[in-house]
């Protein structure tokens, strides 16, 4: 595949926005004009997200039409403010009786300890991210909504290390399946076939803490932390089908993130199905979720601390 990125299951486009200098940015995620059947599912204890609840496979709103991950904390949902108005100026929303509304769900990062904790992403951001979306391969490194992420926190900011926005892509029976993850946890991002941490934690003296300092966390902070993940196919899938995808998610983000959905992080996976490809049995696409989700957090972790 020329394409290991999101944008590698057509026609999803990816914009940034970024502010370098005070290390945050906002990711947007351009669903076709259908929209995209979408579901979620949030694991970590202190997430910061909107409208996930409207994707429960139980309500009655099937498909989203765009969707953003951001720095900033919970100041950063007002980003999604600004691909609402971006979408409605081009006539693309949920039909109701008086107006089309945009569904444009939400999650975020805590960056604030990483550049400037008074420059976050707003409606203005997200606005911009979302004109400058394309359908070209997605970059890897500390750009949108990675610019700030960083990992191995649990001995404190000033030991953590970077850990950036990531893709990864692969077929599977002929459909195309990519994940985009934005890796900002408490814990190191660890090569599950190596066993070698990728980015993490580092003492003053450059190397690496025992890994039984895992369970001191005597350094984290609370709501600090989350790793963001979006699994996007063009299987066709069902809402429910895509909560599954959503679940197979976490277990990529456990298999290389240590520790990983604890009481510091809000880690949250959102799924997309444009559904213009073949049908594929669902366990295929589970355990390739796994794969491409723990790929693009390594992805992620590798581009930013070149």
């Amino acid at each position: 595949m020329a394409n290991l990125s999101l944008t590698a299951v057509a026609p999803l486009k990816v914009g940034h926005w970024t502010e370098q200098d005070a290390a945050t940015g906002c990711t947007v995620v351009l669903c076709p004009p259908e929209g995209c059947i979408a579901s979620a599912e949030v694991r970590g204890a202190a997430p910061g997200t909107r409208e996930t609840a409207l994707l429960a496979p139980e309500k009655s709103v099937d498909r989203i039409h765009a969707l953003v991950l951001s720095g900033g904390s919970a100041f950063g949902l007002a980003a999604a403010q600004g691909v609402m108005e971006w979408l409605e100026q081009r006539g693309l929303g949920l039909p109701t009786p008086f107006a089309k509304v945009p569904i444009v769900p939400a999650a975020v990062i805590y960056d604030l300890g990483v550049g400037r904790a008074d420059i976050r992403p707003g409606a203005e951001a997200g606005y911009q991210a979302a004109q400058e979306a394309s359908a070209a391969a997605v970059k890897n490194g500390r750009l949108g909504a990675g610019a700030g992420a960083s990992c191995g926190k649990y001995l404190g900011f000033d030991k953590a290390e970077y850990g950036g926005l990531g893709n990864a892509a692969t077929e599977v029976k002929g459909a195309t399946l990519a994940a985009l993850a934005v890796a900002n946890p408490v814990g190191d991002i660890v090569d599950y076939k190596t066993g070698q941490v990728v980015a993490g934690a580092r003492l003053a003296d450059g190397s690496r803490p025992e890994r039984r300092d895992l369970i001191n966390f005597f350094a984290a902070q609370p709501g600090t932390n989350t790793t963001l993940v979006v699994v996007a196919t063009d299987a066709p899938l069902t809402k429910t089908e895509a909560r599954v995808l959503a679940a197979s998610a976490h277990t990529g983000i456990a298999r290389v993130t240590q520790p990983s959905h604890t009481l510091f992080d809000g880690d949250t996976s959102f799924t997309l199905s444009t559904g213009t490809g073949p049908k594929v049995d669902l366990s295929l696409l589970t355990v390739a979720t796994q794969e491409v989700v723990a790929e693009a957090i390594l992805s992620a972790a590798r581009a930013s601390n070149q």
